[in-house]
């Protein structure tokens, strides 16, 4: 009966995938599903199984992700290509004891594995959740990709009790280094003991103070990382990132706060107090918020992802990280920037103590016992050799005093990038640094709720203090909405890697053509990946050799840049009281539109106004029952960075509709004389357009003329006249212009204003 539920549950999957793909597919040792949206967007799934845990491994090409019951090794180069996989899932006892204690046995009662951490050189330390009964075991991959070894030990599984979280739902981070695992997560079936673990290596196992809210309130840990705090190894530490509820008295009624803990790579625990404790625990409050005009400041409270972008100084790395707003009213995300200069000086600084007659939270003010609580034993601090030689006062004083009185604020008092007002959130986020003309940029690549992901680079105004936020990309990595779960970056591969319950998907970290085939567009995209060759906008690579590459980042200025930035003039032909939309819109989504119209026998150029009559879209101007005061050049130009770039000339001519009709009477007559002479009767168009080139007069029948309707079941062959191809198209005219990256609306600027403020 069992396997009958499974086999409809994955009967089930299979049926949502077809659905969500548009196509049947085959089921074998990977199974595949394969789209692409824009330029090169491959996509990869395996039934409908969450696809979160990221393991890069460039040295080998391969990507390692954990899923559900599974484990797979995807090609860095195409995802698609020699995909390798090993089933895992959770015994059948474990299933059945995990639905007898009320888990969802389709939702919760497998094996959800959660940790992948290299172990040695051959093997790759693993971890599950096992149906709510957490196990672990090591994976072979081989010494180089040459070895083509993928297989789970299945001589050797181990408890992971303090590893791997119990609840698949539950955010949990691990790293391991020098044999150890760190890990973030709950220690029991309810899900109340949270902690952090240090599990094995060869010391004892360690974990932070147990069922004390001071220590750690309901945690949900989103990274760790080992950042040295000097030449020492024995100085280094580690640092975690989680959320927790507040602390009593910390913040009035129920709040999520954001919190940046440590703790000393080489903590062994006391000796008399806090045994197989931590003693070098603290932790403090993460900031990320908007400063208000009145005082009062819009706070992006919880914690959603962390990145850690290394620097030439291994000990100062800058961390970006990811907030949003844990109101069901307002709805936003940010990003700020931290250093560890900061970082240090708040753990440098008071301690938070509960004092005074409202026991709130205060500054010490006594006595710091020597050496300071939080320092790690070394020759460099102190002089101790081990945190059990500490004296008790200290760890006494580190037991009750876990956290810092003052918060970490981001670099410049606030976020480098802000949404607020629109349907999604942030979820993840990857950092490329690359190195332009000008210098060098950290591009940011954000995965949000929906399934898309913003391209996104800061660029200095007057200082790296005051930051441009500047949006490259917004593009849909999905067919259907769907969290972006996981992401990772491959530098060598130039390629962006994304997890989502419905797959993952590979997509490049740029697309220089996309911003088109003029100097100045490429120019004014502003992206570090990407410069104008004299031919094209294409990759830019940074050379001692310096050739003809024209990038501009810092200030986007194509006039500095690109010689010739003319547009060619394009005539087109509308007829009296019909509509004629006239096209243009520019690459770049952050561009102003305006138009000027220069009529004939004029040598002035008139901004237009928008009324009821003429209507500006995202791709253009829309003319309403055309008269002959429209007639004349329209200029189209984009503003943008303070730069007016001329985008399109076209000159118009409104043809008088009377005449038109005299036109069509005379064809309809010339239809009924079977003589040859009168077949070519629209060259009397000649004559009324002023125009020498016969292809000028059968554009304008391909775009003007309306094919009388034939009746149904009577085939008749195509006029020769004007080559009619689009014969049910409306009598609304347009020009031709490249589509946008992205629809959208573009704004209205009134030029006088932009000259004023020039």
């Amino acid at each position: 009966m069992s396997e009958n539920n499974e086999s409809g549950e994955r009967g089930k999957k299979e049926d949502e995938m077809k659905r969500l793909l548009g196509c049947p597919l085959m089921f074998s040792q990977a199974s595949l599903g394969v789209w692409q949206v824009g330029i090169s967007v491959a996509f990869f799934y395996f039934l409908n199984i969450s696809y979160d845990t990221f393991l890069m491994d460039e040295e080998r090409g391969r990507l390692l992700v954990g899923a559900e019951d599974h484990v797979f090794s995807f090609d860095l180069v195409n995802i698609n290509r020699d995909v390798k996989q090993i089933a895992w899932p959770a015994t059948p006892s474990k299933r059945d004891e995990c639905k007898w204690a009320g888990k969802d046995l389709g939702k919760e009662c497998s094996n959800f594995v959660r940790v992948l951490q290299p172990y040695n050189q051959t093997h790759i330390y693993i971890c599950g959740t096992g149906a709510f009964h957490p196990i672990c075991s090591y994976l072979e991959i081989g010494k180089r990709a040459e070895d083509n070894i993928f297989r789970l030990d299945a001589n050797y599984f181990e408890n992971g009790r303090g590893k791997s979280p119990y609840d698949p739902n539950m955010q949990s981070s691990f790293l391991l280094i020098d044999g150890e695992l760190y890990s973030g997560t709950s220690a029991d079936f309810m899900g109340r003991d949270f902690a952090i673990f240090r599990t094995l290596g060869s010391h004892h196992p360690i974990r932070t103070e147990q069922h004390d809210s001071r220590w750690l309130n309901d945690p949900r840990f989103l990274g760790i990382h080992l950042i040295p705090e000097s030449d020492n190894p024995e100085d280094d530490k580690i640092f975690l990132f989680f959320k927790e509820s507040a602390m009593d008295g910390e913040h009035t009624g129920k709040a999520t706060i954001s919190r940046i803990g440590q703790l000393c790579k080489n903590d062994m625990g006391g000796h008399r107090s806090l045994v197989n404790k931590w003693t070098t625990f603290l932790k403090a409050k993460l900031t990320c918020s908007v400063p208000g005009l009145s005082g009062i400041d819009t706070h992006f409270d919880e914690l959603q992802d962390v990145f850690l972008m290394s620097a030439k100084d291994p000990k100062n790395p800058v961390i970006y990280a990811v907030f949003t707003t844990s109101s069901n009213i307002f709805r936003g995300s940010a990003i700020c920037m931290y250093s560890m200069a900061d970082i240090r000086r708040v753990f440098l600084g008071p301690y938070a103590h509960r004092d005074g007659p409202n026991y709130q939270w205060v500054p010490f003010q006594g006595r710091v016992p020597y050496p300071r609580p939080g320092t790690c034993p070394s020759k460099t601090f102190g002089g101790f050799d081990s945190t059990k030689d500490l004296p008790d006062d200290v760890i006494t004083f580190a037991r009750l005093h876990p956290a810092m009185y003052n918060p970490v604020q981001p670099m410049g008092g606030k976020p480098i990038v802000v949404r607020t007002n629109v349907e999604y959130q942030f979820t993840q986020l990857v950092v490329d640094r690359v190195e332009a003309e000008d210098g060098q940029y950290d591009v940011m690549f954000i995965g949000t709720d929906l399934g898309t992901v913003l391209k996104v680079v800061t660029i200095p105004r007057e200082s790296w203090h005051d930051l441009e936020e500047v949006v490259l990309e917004e593009m849909t990595v999905f067919r259907e909405p769907t969290p972006i779960t996981a992401m990772e970056l491959s530098t060598k591969q130039q390629q962006l890697y994304l997890g989502s319950d419905l797959g993952i998907s590979q997509m490049p970290l740029h697309r220089c053509e996309v911003y088109g085939k003029a100097c100045a567009e490429c120019c004014l995209a502003r992206d570090p990946y990407c410069a104008w060759d004299g031919i094209e906008c294409s990759r830019y690579f940074p050379t001692a050799k310096r050739r003809t590459r024209r990038q501009d980042i810092r200030n986007g200025d194509p006039l500095s840049q690109c010689s010739d930035l003319s547009v060619e003039e394009r005539s087109v032909y509308g007829v009296e009281n019909s509509s004629m939309f006239l096209e243009c819109s520019p690459k770049s989504q952050r561009a102003l539109i305006y138009w000027q119209l220069q009529r004939p026998n004029d040598e002035r150029k008139h901004e237009i106004v928008i009324d009821e009559r003429l209507s500006l879209t995202g791709q253009g101007l829309l003319i309403r029952s055309l008269t002959q005061a429209d007639s004349g050049v329209y200029h189209c130009h984009a503003v943008e960075h303070g730069f007016i770039q001329p985008l399109r000339r076209i000159n118009l001519q409104v043809i008088p509709a009377q005449r038109v009709g005299e036109l069509l009477l005379r064809a309809n007559a010339n239809d009924k004389d079977p003589s040859p002479k009168h077949k070519l009767w629209y060259r009397d168009f000649m004559s009324l357009l002023e125009h020498p080139d016969l292809n000028s007069v059968d554009e304008f029948c391909e775009r003007v003329w309306k094919r009388e309707k034939k009746p149904k079941g009577k085939k008749t062959p195509k006029p020769s006249r004007c080559h009619i191809r689009r014969s049910r198209r409306s009598r609304r005219n347009c020009t031709q212009l490249i589509g946008s990256r992205a629809p959208r609306d573009a704004p209205v600027l009134n030029i006088r204003k932009l000259n004023e403020r020039s």
